[in-house]
């Protein structure tokens, strides 16, 4: 017997047909340099993508060619997300936050052909030294500044429109239609290339009522960046869904958010945990002042949230949901979301379930595997590698490197996150792998001590960084910011400590700084406050 159903290509090309066609009037929202808003619609968005493949392909764009970005997040970016896969190339989203050395490291890599950079980005050309490596490159203009000789504009390469009667080229759902690369904490970054099918089969299961929850009732803010594994997915899957989309441009302050949100009734919103700290003070001090939907979904990710920072929302009417992910993974490998199951439990437990990474969705699976390679038990309790795979799951980096590394013989992509998940399937991430403390031959999670330390009420980021130890292999030393008008005592956050940790887990020691360096997603770099630190007990008594 075979099955008699049809062989539908899974494709992005689908996703803003439909869009245009169902929810032609719904909005999409840019901020512009000025602050000013622009504003399209889904129909709008089908038209100029299909012309900017048509001027693409008269440019003389060939199959899998990639066309490069330096743009913030607006609709000439969500025009290169359709377009450039509706012609049969590859968008590549360049991360504007990344050092002079990986930019050019990552264009040559990629192989970029085209670029497509905002007005008001022109200088990072300069970063990349001397001629820029790109064929051609159109600017998408904000501003009175002339293009500069040389350059193209981009609505001239959209030109007026493709014709009506033309009809992109077929597309197969297991083409490549777009690359991001990783944020290079570990190394040098690495090219991750999506497919049709994989952008289409994440929307599904991000836009899942137990996942994100977005339909075409949702206004949608995406503060994280489009050029970070594509604003995690939301632009697809909000326009697959139909929802309202309201871009911030370059004005990620929390007072400009905040001003946006409210003029756009804004009610779901994504980004690192940094972004609504700034958010959460401001509504704090000024309650009032900012009229928003109640109960604007926040989702977070790049870094764990406090349980603190959670239950601060919480007041202010504001709901946090936790998610998981990574370049590797399209983004999205768990949501934490309460159960029926749960509602009976006390607020506190309820918040330690909210805190957690979450469980998979549909087609996401997830195991745990210790040092030995021996798969472990969801009991909560025991740790290990986390490893996942899936049809949006990475099964190799571009050009193959070091797959033999990250990738297991029978198929599974090793995290590197240390977890652990519980008898109902709910992630939590204790550390990663080269983060963790040794001590003693016991393991310290240097996570777990961020977080506590950032519910105290003077901490505002706390991050804990292993150093080497003459006697104990590595001992916990924490680098520590202060609220504004606060002073921090040693001994009080020690204090604060051990009433959540056993001796032995304490940090050793304390560094006041006014800011924790972070990379170019927003995590703290510790890394290089592991070098700073190295040296820290060369002088003291073991």
């Amino acid at each position: 017997m075979h099955a008699t159903m049809m062989n539908y290509p899974l494709t992005t090309n689908h996703l803003i047909a439909r869009a245009a066609k169902l929810f032609g009037e719904v909005e999409i929202v840019s901020q512009a340099p000025d602050r000013s808003l622009i504003r399209h619609t889904y129909a709008d968005l089908h038209a100029r993508s299909r012309a900017l493949a048509h001027g693409l392909l008269t440019a003389g764009l060939q199959p899998g060619d990639r066309v490069a970005t330096l743009m913030w997040n607006h609709h000439a970016h969500m025009e290169v997300y359709f377009g450039v896969p509706m012609a049969g190339g590859v968008y590549h989203t360049l991360n504007l936050r990344l050092s002079p050395e990986d930019l050019a490291h990552i264009v040559s890599d990629a192989g970029d052909r085209y670029l497509v950079i905002d007005d008001v980005l022109l200088p990072l050309l300069a970063k990349f030294g001397g001629r820029p490596p790109f064929e051609r490159i159109f600017v998408v203009r904000w501003t009175d500044q002339l293009v500069p000789e040389g350059l193209h504009e981009y609505e001239g390469l959209i030109g007026a429109g493709a014709p009506a009667d033309w009809t992109p080229p077929p597309a197969n759902e297991n083409d490549p239609i777009g690359m991001c690369y990783t944020s290079g904490t570990t190394g040098r970054p690495k090219g991750v290339v999506y497919s049709h099918r994989a952008t289409v089969l994440h929307s599904l299961a991000s836009a899942l009522p137990d996942s994100l929850d977005l339909s075409v009732r949702d206004s949608l803010c995406p503060v994280v960046p489009m050029f970070h594994v594509n604003a995690w997915g939301l632009p697809f899957t909000a326009t697959m869904v139909g929802a309202k989309q309201v871009h911030p441009g370059p004005h990620l302050q929390p007072d400009a958010l905040l001003d946006l949100w409210a003029k756009e009734r804004v009610n779901v919103s994504a980004g690192v945990p940094t972004i609504w700290m700034g958010i959460m003070k401001l509504v704090a001090q000024d309650p009032g002042k900012w009229q928003l939907q109640p109960n604007l979904r926040m989702v977070v990710g790049g870094s764990a949230a406090p349980e603190s920072m959670i239950a601060a929302m919480d007041e202010l009417g504001m709901q946090v949901i936790h998610a998981w992910g990574m370049t590797e993974t399209t983004p999205l490998g768990s949501v934490a979301r309460l159960q029926p199951k749960h509602a009976q439990l006390p607020a506190a437990e309820q918040l330690k379930i909210r805190a957690k990474q979450g469980i998979a969705p549909p087609f996401v699976e997830m195991r745990v595997v210790d040092d030995q390679g021996r798969e472990v038990a969801w009991d909560g309790e025991k740790i290990g590698e986390l490893q996942v795979r899936g049809p949006w799951v990475a099964a190799g980096y571009h050009g193959g490197v070091e797959a033999a590394d990250k990738w297991t013989e029978d198929g599974w992509f090793r995290t590197g996150d240390v977890v652990t998940i519980d008898a109902d399937g709910y992630m939590q991430i204790t550390d990663r792998t080269k983060d963790l403390v040794k001590s003693g031959g016991e393991w310290i999670s240097s996570v777990a001590l961020e977080n506590a330390l950032m519910g105290h009420a003077d901490v505002a980021e706390a991050a804990v960084v292993a150093v080497p130890h003459p006697k104990w292999t590595e001992r916990p030393i924490a680098v520590v910011v202060a609220k504004p008008g606060k002073q921090l005592d040693e001994a009080a956050l020690t204090a604060y400590l051990a009433e959540r940790f056993e001796k032995w887990w304490l940090p050793d020691g304390y560094v006041v700084r006014e800011e924790i360096p972070r990379g170019a997603t927003g995590k703290f770099l510790k890394r290089q406050l592991r070098d700073e630190l190295v040296s820290w007990f060369d002088d003291k008594p073991g």
